[in-house]
């Protein structure tokens, strides 16, 4: 059990970075090149406003990170079955959320910018289904923001790539809670008939 509970903090450790860069990369899509004006005038992708970042992959992650990192607290036979059914749970919830942040970054990145055009406020990448992504050249239809093109498509890349690292951190977890959860009390039975 120790050594399970012992994996379980490493992983809720190393989530919390995972999380903290969701955020992080999340705040900067809201202000392209540093900018608050974007903001103020509603000139986003709609997909940002979802928060994929900020809530799925970093404050939704928070939950299990904590959880994770804060097993083995109580020593009781008990207990440890319990507890790591918890870390099943936690482990559920960071499933959710970095499959959310996936999903709202992927369609994002989908959708392309909001950008200001020839032709004025618009998605001019939106009717491409992503082909625009293999299309650099393409990219300077935007004027306003500059460079927004690079910007989103870093960032929401970025964004994926923190996702998939939190599934697959909480889909070892999951494996990891359920193997202790029913394998526990089995093991605790076969050590007390042998002991008799």
């Amino acid at each position: 059990m120790c050594c399970s509970v012992g994996f379980a903090r490493s992983l809720g450790l190393a989530l919390l970075p995972l999380a903290l860069c969701c955020i992080v990369a999340n705040l900067l899509l809201l202000f392209p090149m540093g900018e608050i004006t974007y903001i103020q005038q509603d000139r986003l992708a709609s997909y940002i406003w979802y928060f994929g970042g900020l809530g799925g992959g970093g404050a939704l992650m928070l939950f299990p990170a904590v959880v994770f990192i804060t097993l083995g607290k109580c020593n009781c036979c008990w207990n440890e079955s319990l507890m790591m059914c918890g870390s099943v749970l936690a482990a559920v919830v960071g499933l959710v959320g970095s499959g959310y942040c996936f999903v709202m970054s992927g369609f994002a990145l989908v959708q392309g910018p909001q950008c200001f055009t020839s032709l004025g406020w618009s998605y001019p990448f939106a009717d491409q289904s992503g082909r625009y992504l293999l299309q650099p050249e393409t990219w300077s239809r935007c004027l306003q923001p500059v460079h927004i093109v690079e910007w989103n498509v870093t960032l929401l890349f970025v964004l994926m790539g923190l996702a998939v690292l939190e599934f697959i951190i909480c889909l070892c977890q999951l494996g990891n809670g359920l193997v202790n959860a029913v394998c526990r009390p089995c093991c605790y039975k076969q050590e007390y008939s042998l002991n008799a």
